[in-house]
């Protein structure tokens, strides 16, 4: 049965380069790949849980700009609908420059990302959360996901956070969040520890939570129960990409499945996609 899922949050170009190295200053470098796609954390999980047979949708800020063509192709290849918060901005959207290092599978990336193009909470559509059984929401746009997720809770609606990193405002949606699912590198204010972190979360009664580190076993606790998740160990080739990817299967899963069953699946899905490079090219092996 199809699912429909918000993803909420940021929209960027992603231009990804294969080479041997980051350059280094006044360092001219040749690639041994490159590739173009649209990119952020809600965007790459939007295309994942679509790719997984679901209806997706992100909402986020895209505008006019000539360049939002090559993101809006991307996504339509995945069947993705773009909710587009500001369609009357007419600058480019973020663009993400990526150098993935070919020996190890690490990436480097500089990014504007959404911190000039936030979203006026005005500009959501009424009727957003019609035929949404799950929400996720990447950080990126907080005003809006408050909003959002005030309402959601009300309806009953799962609300995921990806928790890559912290993002000043975070603080006002974790109320509301069901599966906080963050990275090694999630800090919140005055956490300096993996301990602190889990304990900081667990301060808004969120009842799943979730920690990856990498190719380390996952943390989790959920309702008091807590312990550790294996993760499949593979010849890594590209590393971009993977938490966003994981959170989108985490979408799909979640909405069949248990949490700690949801999260190795997703864990293979992104074990599936280090294995390539670029962000979109393991869904075609």
């Amino acid at each position: 049965m199809t699912k429909f899922a918000l993803f909420i949050g940021l929209i960027t170009l992603d231009l990804i380069y294969l080479a041997q190295s980051p350059p280094q200053n006044n360092q001219k470098l040749v690639a041994d790949d490159y590739t173009v796609a649209s990119g952020g954390p809600a965007t790459n999980a939007s295309v994942t849980f679509s790719y997984l047979g679901n209806q997706a949708k992100l909402l986020g800020v895209l505008g006019s700009h000539h360049i939002t063509q090559l993101i809006s192709t991307d996504l339509a290849n995945y069947q993705v609908e773009i909710i587009d918060l500001n369609t009357s901005k007419q600058t480019s959207p973020p663009v993400s420059s990526i150098i993935v290092t070919q020996s190890t599978g690490e990436r480097a990336i500089i990014s504007i990302n959404a911190v000039k193009t936030q979203a006026d909470i005005n500009s959501i559509p009424t009727n957003i959360l019609e035929n949404i059984d799950i929400i996720l929401i990447d950080g990126h746009q907080i005003a809006v996901s408050k909003i959002i997720a005030e309402n959601a809770k009300q309806k009953n609606i799962p609300i995921v956070i990806d928790g890559g990193s912290w993002k000043p405002g975070f603080e006002e949606i974790l109320p509301f969040v069901d599966y906080a699912i963050c990275s090694a590198n999630f800090y919140p204010p005055n956490c300096k520890s993996k301990t602190e972190v889990l304990n900081y979360l667990r301060d808004f009664k969120i009842p799943h939570i979730a920690i990856t580190q990498g190719e380390n076993p996952i943390e989790y606790i959920s309702n008091n129960n807590r312990g550790l998740i294996p993760v499949a160990k593979i010849e890594v080739v590209d590393t971009l990409g993977a938490g966003d990817i994981f959170h989108g299967a985490f979408c799909h899963y979640i909405l069949q499945t248990s949490f700690t069953d949801a999260l190795a699946l997703a864990s293979n899905i992104a074990a599936k996609a280090c294995k390539y490079f670029g962000s979109r090219r393991w869904m075609e092996n």
